[in-house]
């Protein structure tokens, strides 16, 4: 009977090492191919040759939600219960309902956020290189890559996300700039390292540039991370203006924008959004938004189309002093497939006494 015990116990034993030792190789692993991009780096991408000749141009901001977010879904983060969307084929009509969309809305640069490549949570479907495929320019900063994320159940599994710019003209270079990352170790290894993707396009007959910065702010930190993450852009910004260049910043700011916030109320019980001011960006630059249609609704339970879903305008523009607006406009696709309604607008680069 005590050999039985002993031969039993050892057997118990060397199942827990087993387990002890998967479990320190898979965070080895994980630590070992942890994404660690520099401050500033050079993006490969693929562009048109096709030069900027017009000084009227019209963007489009969209947050994609890795096609996994549609009016069927919550989220376990936001309040919800889903982890992943719940099957391939839906992950694969989001994305063709959302480059039907971004076809119909013939912009001349589009900005996009929360595209998945090879991702667990969207099926391993490539969605940097599916949408608008006719353009030539298609330029993709990671924000968030890892090799598996352990939480919640069912896990999320890989990831590998970022923003996308996408269009006909070319661009002369495209740089990755690292956001401050708000989280510590080893919270961060798993977390997003956001940054700003800011592309430059040469205007024909003109011998400043038009500056793109596609971002995607930080959403869950207490409030120091969003606060440094604004300081960066803010500096980027301004640095860029000093050259002469038109300067278009656009994405998901995770920020009310001025005053949006008391037409769709704030519920402190879900997710909370930072705030903008009007003096929170230099003088004379100016926010461009559309706050007659929300651009983004909670996670916290599907979509049923109610009224009793937070809404929040997080998704816009903010331009530099020689960016004349001509108009902004929030397209309402009610959230069919994805969290986030397409922002649409149109601007004017100056004037020819500028140049």
């Amino acid at each position: 009977m005590r050999k039985k015990v002993i031969r039993v116990l050892k057997a118990a034993g060397i199942v827990i090492l087993c387990m002890i030792a998967i479990v320190i190789g898979f965070f080895a692993y994980v630590l070992i191919t942890e994404f660690k991009p520099e401050d500033v780096e050079e993006l490969g991408y693929t562009t048109s040759s096709l030069e900027l000749d017009k000084r009227d141009i019209t963007l489009v901001t969209w947050n994609t939600g890795y096609a996994g977010l549609d009016a069927s879904t919550d989220f376990v983060l936001d309040g919800g219960k889903q982890v992943n969307p719940a099957s391939r084929q839906l992950v694969a009509e989001n994305m063709e309902a959302i480059d039907s969309v971004l076809e119909e809305l013939r912009a001349d640069f589009y900005l996009l956020q929360e595209v998945d490549y090879n991702s667990s949570r969207s099926f391993h479907l490539d969605a940097v290189d599916y949408y608008l495929p006719a353009l030539a320019t298609r330029i993709y900063a990671r924000n968030l890559v890892c090799r598996w994320i352990p939480y919640p159940i069912p896990m999320i599994g890989k990831v590998d996300s970022g923003v996308v710019l996408l269009s006909d003209y070319r661009v002369s270079d495209a740089i990755r700039r690292q956001l401050p990352i708000p989280f510590s170790w080893p919270v961060s290894v798993f977390n997003l390292k956001r940054c700003l993707e800011v592309s430059h396009v040469p205007i024909s007959g003109c011998d400043e540039e038009l500056t793109i910065i596609n971002l995607h702010l930080e959403a869950y930190d207490d409030g120091e991370g969003k606060a440094a993450q604004k300081a960066m852009l803010m500096k980027v910004m301004e640095e860029e203006y000093a050259k002469g260049n038109y300067v278009i910043v656009g994405g998901d700011f995770n920020h009310w924008f001025p005053g949006t916030s008391a037409i769709y109320g704030d519920n402190p019980e879900l997710w909370t959004p930072a705030y903008f001011e009007e003096n929170d960006i230099p003088d004379g630059w100016r926010f461009a938004y559309d706050g007659s249609v929300p651009t983004c609704r909670s996670l916290d339970k599907p979509y049923t189309g109610s009224n009793d879903h937070q809404f929040y305008v997080l998704d816009g523009f903010i331009l530099s002093p020689n960016v004349e607006l001509v108009s902004v406009e929030t397209l309402d696709h009610d959230f069919a497939n994805t969290d986030h309604n397409p922002v649409k607008l149109r601007v004017l680069l100056g004037t020819d006494s500028d140049d």
